[in-house]
């Protein structure tokens, strides 16, 4: 049974993710916004997205670009947690795992790390 949570309070456990990251990466976090949405329209059970260009990939045409994304789906994490200790687990572990698409790791090798 999904955990009911008030967006509110999700949107302060994503912040307490964020909190999570090393102050020195998080200082080298260039131009990305995080948002909060209910579901991703075309993939219901994604829990996060990565949407712009990785660090490791940007190159002088890059400047003036618009921010890069990513986006937590609230919904879909909370369908897939029993408890909201689960929801505190899973958000820092998919809000951790964006941001590494945002420094240029892929999925097989967060997968490798453990970070699937």
């Amino acid at each position: 049974m999904p955990v009911s949570m008030d967006p509110q309070r999700f949107d302060e456990l994503v912040g307490d993710a964020l909190d999570l990251i090393p102050p020195r990466l998080a200082a080298a976090l260039d131009n990305v916004v995080v948002l909060v949405e209910a579901r991703n329209a075309d993939e219901p059970d994604l829990l996060g997205l990565y949407e712009g260009v990785a660090l490791t990939e940007r190159d002088s045409s890059y400047a003036g670009s618009l921010p890069d994304a990513i986006t937590i789906y609230r919904e879909a994490l909370l369908e897939v947690c029993a408890t909201e200790e689960q929801v505190v687990e899973e958000v820092a572990i998919t809000v951790i795992h964006e941001i590494a698409h945002h420094f240029g790791i892929d999925d097989e090798r967060l997968h490798e790390l453990g970070w699937g």
